[in-house]
């Protein structure tokens, strides 16, 4: 197979596809590989260390696009670039589709297959080509959230950890999932008093294992949830349905009972947000200010330190990729944490949670994929 790995092109968005590590692999496996130069400018990887992987060189992501039988990207694809797939191509990425009506429309017009990193499985019931992103996004929030909190910068004027003499800063955490996880790490370890809102008792329990009383887990109620929101200084979103938009569970009303100069950051903003009052901004301009809230809502936070982020997810992403290129559409049809990655196929939506989001009807990837 043919694979391509274009330059991201989403704002400040350093990223990329694939390593010359794993160049190397698919060249090892038999495929031949195309990169789009400075694919790999943002982590240090120039087009000569693409070349002695086995690379071959072009100079701009059309080519890519047209040569390629699988495109493997980082982030969901711009118009410029959905409008260049085509019927019987694989496109491997995230995509979170649910909250982005014209993506999905742009890939159903398109007649490519599209497969989620988001939404691929495992057996344990995880998501393990999400999980490395929401681990760097986890604890980049809490570093994101921390300099929002300077009073420079719109925030309190609060130090996360506190010094002798004066109380640390309090950090409600929405969600006990990975990025919750990771973002308790973060804040507990610079001494910050935190708590963790879950729904899940069995996780509650893990968690409070895992800090041994050095973080605070409270089940997540109305209630609860007041209380935590009204007293933080700063508030983390991080709760995750697979594949579908995120809840809203802070509303614009609950901002009003909020310290003035709080910070939220909306790790969930790639499905929609969880508080009311989010949507997506960049790295160039990463928060703005509703009702004395400063709201945090980069939709590529991992983007950020991409030398970190690129690696843990080839890490996760080249054992699927492998698999595609090797096989095709066999693997998908059978591996069926494979198939939980297929989100549209040949003009239709093969993923539940995105069908019922945007009004579509669903497609068992079963009834679709016509594999031989």
């Amino acid at each position: 197979m043919r694979v391509g790995c274009p330059k991201e092109i989403k704002n400040h968005e350093y990223r990329v596809g694939l390593t010359p590590g794993s160049v190397r692999e698919y060249v090892a496996h038999g495929h031949e590989v195309i990169v789009e130069t400075k694919a790999g400018a943002g982590i240090g990887a120039d087009d000569d260390a693409y070349r002695a992987a086995g690379a071959r060189i072009v100079s701009t992501a059309k080519e890519v696009f047209e040569k390629s039988d699988m495109v493997v990207k980082v982030k969901e694809p711009q118009p410029t670039e959905w409008a260049q797939l085509r019927e019987g191509q694989i496109l491997y990425t995230y995509l979170h589709l649910a909250p982005d009506p014209d993506q999905t429309r742009g890939l159903l017009n398109s007649g490519a297959t599209a497969v989620a990193y988001e939404t691929v499985t495992d057996e344990r019931g995880g998501l393990p080509l999400l999980a490395p992103m929401s681990e760097v996004a986890g604890r980049l929030a809490i570093q994101a959230g921390a300099t929002s909190l300077q009073k420079a910068n719109g925030g309190r004027g609060i130090l996360l950890g506190g010094v002798p003499g004066v109380l640390p800063a309090k950090v409600a955490i929405i969600g006990g999932g990975v990025v919750g996880l990771h973002a308790a790490k973060m804040a507990a370890g610079l001494g910050a008093d935190v708590s963790i809102l879950d729904r899940s008792i069995p996780r509650l329990r893990q968690l409070d294992d895992i800090f041994n009383g050095r973080i605070h887990t409270r089940y997540s109620t109305i209630d609860a949830l007041e209380e935590e929101v009204f007293s933080a200084d700063l508030v983390i979103g991080a709760v995750l349905i697979p594949g579908a938009a995120a809840p809203k569970l802070v509303t614009r009303e609950m901002l009003s009972g909020m310290k003035k100069g709080a910070v939220i950051v909306d790790v969930a903003i790639d499905q929609g947000g969880c508080f009311e009052t989010s949507h997506a901004t960049t790295h160039s301009e990463p928060t703005y200010e509703v009702d004395g809230i400063v709201h945090y809502c980069v939709a590529n936070m991992p983007g950020a330190v991409p030398i970190t982020s690129t690696h843990a997810l080839n890490n996760a992403t080249l054992y699927y990729g492998l698999q595609l290129a090797d096989r095709g559409l066999k693997a998908i049809a059978e591996d069926r944490h494979l198939r939980a990655g297929l989100n549209v196929h040949r003009g239709r939506v093969t993923n539940a949670a995105v069908a019922e989001a945007l009004g579509y009807d669903a497609h068992a990837p079963e009834a679709v994929l016509n594999v031989a």
